[in-house]
C-alpha cells in the first residue's frame, strides 16, 4: 500500500470538458473541498473518492458522482485509487463542461484517466504499519539513544523534557525488534 504527503494536481481535457484532478492526503480532504468550491464557483461537478485506514486498520472507502450519471465518475475514480493501492489519500476532480456530452463510457474513461494522470505525477510513499511506543531516557544517555534511533530510521514523534526525557516513537515491528536488541538492558519500550 502507498500514500502521498503533498498535494498534486493535473488538468486533463476531453472533448472541450476540463477535468482538474487534485490528489491529496486524506487529512486535507474537507479543507481542500471547501477551498475548491470557493475558487471554482462556475464548475459543474466536484467528484471525489477517498480511501483511508480507520483506528482498527480497516480500509474505509467513499466516493461521490456529484450530479454526474450514477457510477460514471466517483466509483471509477475510487477504483483507480484502489488499483494503485493508495490509502489515506483522496482525489477531487473538478469538471468544467465543454458543451459536448461524453456518454457514460466517455465519462468513466475521462475521470479514470484524470485520476491516473494525477497519480503518475505524484510521489507515492510505501505505507508501513507503525506502532507508537514511549521510551524514558535520562539526559546523560539521550544523544546515544538518538544516535541509535537515527541509525534505525525510527521516527521520533515527540520529546518531553521533565526529570527524564520521554520519547514518543513511531516504528515498524522490524524497527522495534532491532531497537530492543540495541537498547541498554535497563531501558524498555512501553
Amino acid at each position: 500500500m502507498y500514500f502521498i504527503k503533498e498535494e498534486t494536481t493535473h488538468t486533463y481535457e476531453e472533448k472541450k470538458s476540463k477535468f482538474i484532478a487534485y490528489l491529496i492526503p486524506f487529512s486535507e480532504f474537507d479543507s481542500l473541498m471547501k477551498r475548491l468550491r470557493e475558487e471554482h464557483p462556475k464548475a459543474r461537478h466536484f467528484v471525489y473518492a477517498y480511501r483511508h485506514l480507520n483506528e482498527f486498520n480497516q480500509v474505509v472507502e467513499n466516493s461521490s458522482d456529484d450530479g454526474e450519471p450514477r457510477g460514471t465518475s466517483g466509483r471509477p475514480s475510487l477504483n483507480v485509487l484502489a488499483g494503485n493501492e493508495l490509502i489515506n489519500t483522496a482525489v477531487i476532480i473538478i469538471r468544467y463542461f465543454g458543451g459536448i456530452k461524453l456518454g457514460t463510457g466517455g465519462l468513466v474513461r475521462a475521470y479514470s484517466d484524470a485520476v491516473n494522470l494525477v497519480i503518475s505525477d505524484s510521489l507515492l510513499i510505501k505505507y508501513e504499519d507503525k506502532e507508537k511506543v514511549s521510551l524514558v531516557v535520562d539526559y546523560s544517555r539521550l544523544s546515544k539513544i538518538e544516535y541509535i534511533l537515527n541509525a534505525l530510521d525510527v521516527e521520533i514523534v515527540n520529546k518531553e523534557f521533565v526529570n527524564d526525557v520521554t520519547l514518543l516513537l513511531a516504528l515498524t515491528k522490524e524497527q522495534k525488534s532491532s531497537l530492543e536488541e540495541q537498547l541498554p538492558i535497563d531501558l524498555k519500550l512501553k
